[in-house]
């Protein structure tokens, strides 16, 4: 009986855990239909310092907006285009948010090479 009990603490401390992730604004680990994908650059690509990113996005029942990342940082206000970014290789990954601003966990990534 007293493993039984250990077993419920645990699952109910597990399960607080997880309501306290999505009260905080973190990530909804939802999949509600959304879908985004990345057309332009291709992924692994040679871009210059300047270039603009095309994607197509498909509103899930959650979804109502994108953010854009380069290299894990929000790039607030994002129009379409890079501009200036450094030589290097460099990550963008695009996240599908809730009005709210709550990550769904509905994403794509490519890698560009700026030359």
């Amino acid at each position: 009986m007293r493993q039984f009990t250990g077993l419920v603490l645990v699952l109910s401390c597990l399960g607080l855990m997880v309501l306290q992730t999505v009260m905080a604004g973190q990530q909804l680990d939802v999949h509600d239909g959304s879908a985004i994908t990345i057309s332009s650059p291709q992924n692994g690509a040679t871009v210059e310092s300047s270039f603009d990113l095309v994607y197509s996005f498909r509103k899930g029942l959650m979804a109502d907006h994108v953010h854009v990342f380069m290299d894990g940082t929000y790039q607030k206000g994002f129009k379409g285009t890079f501009d200036g970014v450094p030589l290097g290789r460099h990550t963008i990954t695009i996240k599908v948010a809730t009005h709210d601003h709550d990550m769904v966990t509905v994403s794509d990534s490519i890698e560009v090479i700026v030359q």
